[in-house]
């Protein structure tokens, strides 16, 4: 029976970071908890090649964001991509969680928001220089618009790209398509939503992989605040698990996005980590 992959790195635990602060500061407690788990393995992230990230980002950006505080939130977040991408599309593990997802805000020649480098960039290079012609749906559910992943995937249309913002727009022959989910939503609002417009949109496109930007900065009290509450986050991952075990065979990676609040960072990983554990045989 294949397991269940936990990535991070011990950085990530170490530093206070702009935007979300040390809301993992107190992570130490709840890995030792994943680790009890007997269907995960756990994962340390190793640094990404560099020449890796120069196919996805120019010099000139990776040089000035090695002076940002947020380098190595980064570099490690999208190394964990790279690993965890790789281990579940070559049927190492069944799924993964990635305790940091790749930056949304990275483009090619930019980057904001906090976010330094790209994870769903060098992820995806790094499968179809592996696996070669490999289809991705990305469900950015961040509570802003993932502008630097779909400035890098724009014109590819083996990249099904739906993000949950503020804006309805449908570009890419469809495969890039934000929705608007107004800035009050309950969680069943927020949840039929994602079974409009993603749901048979992936299951049209037949992805090989699904990759989740979970932020949880949509929150109640987070600064992305769209009236959603702690509750709705394991909901909605048991429900994209089950999409990916329909539509292509489980590969289905959860990356923890935006949110400074810490006591829903730790609920979050807990109990999505447990979901994605649920495997079958």
């Amino acid at each position: 029976m294949m397991k269940t992959g936990f990535f991070y790195h011990p950085v990530f635990l170490r530093r206070a970071w702009s935007i979300i602060g040390r809301k993992f500061a107190g992570f130490q407690k709840v890995i030792e908890e994943i680790s009890q788990i007997p269907e995960v393995q756990i994962f340390e992230i190793k640094e990404p090649p560099m020449e890796l990230l120069l196919e996805v980002h120019t010099r000139e950006l990776l040089e000035r964001v090695k002076g940002d505080p947020n380098y190595y939130l980064g570099l490690y977040a999208a190394g964990g991509c790279i690993e965890a991408g790789e281990k579940v599309l070559a049927g190492e593990i069944a799924n993964a969680f990635l305790l940091v997802a790749g930056c949304h805000h990275a483009g090619r020649d930019f980057a904001w928001g906090g976010c330094t480098i790209s994870g769903a960039g060098p992820m995806i290079l790094n499968l179809r220089r592996k696996f070669g012609k490999v289809r991705v749906a990305i469900l950015d559910t961040d509570s802003h618009h993932g502008d630097g992943t779909r400035a890098l995937f724009l014109g590819d249309r083996d990249v099904l790209h739906v993000c949950f913002c503020s804006m309805n727009r449908t570009e890419d022959g469809g495969t890039k398509v934000d929705v608007d989910v107004g800035w009050r939503s309950s969680d069943d609002e927020y949840l039929e939503k994602v079974r409009e417009h993603f749901i048979p949109k992936a299951e049209d496109f037949a992805p090989d992989l699904i990759y989740h930007i979970l932020g949880h900065d949509t929150a109640r009290g987070d600064y992305g605040d769209r009236g959603l509450s702690p509750e709705f986050y394991p909901r909605l991952v048991r429900e994209i698990r089950d999409l990916a075990r329909r539509i292509c065979s489980g590969r289905y990676i959860v990356g923890l996005g935006g949110g400074a609040r810490a006591d829903l960072a730790e609920y979050i990983t807990l109990r999505a980590v447990r979901i994605l554990a649920e495997i079958t045989s």
